[in-house]
């Protein structure tokens, strides 16, 4: 007998348009959220590991990334439910470094200056 393992997500707040993977998502795979006002299931549009945000719903560019019902930065561009959100689509409000950090280790470019 095979066993098929969802990955889940974890959605904090109601207020949030992102869930925070609990284990890693394969592109395509679905995706179980939980948590206050989660649906039920969507599609991870790419692969995204663990501890990652996966986007819940649409959010469009310059608009707000949500979780723990708070403002945690501001879509680049447009992202699609099941969209890994990141540094490459978004950037903090707080610190506006943030759209040139590497993407895996979010480390700052390699010369930059930073206080």
């Amino acid at each position: 007998m095979t066993t098929i393992t969802v990955p889940s997500a974890f959605r904090v707040h109601a207020a949030d348009n992102v869930a925070t993977l609990l284990g890693d998502a394969a592109s395509g795979s679905a995706v179980a959220v939980v948590g206050p006002g989660a649906k039920s299931e969507l599609v991870a549009r790419e692969k995204i590991g663990m501890g990652h945000k996966i986007a819940l719903t649409a959010i469009g560019e310059g608009e707000a990334i949500t979780k723990f019902g708070v403002v945690i930065g501001m879509a680049m561009r447009r992202i699609e439910a099941g969209e890994w959100v990141h540094l490459h689509n978004c950037r903090s409000k707080l610190d506006e470094r943030s759209g040139s950090f590497d993407l895996e280790t979010g480390a700052p470019p390699k010369g930059a200056e930073y206080a």
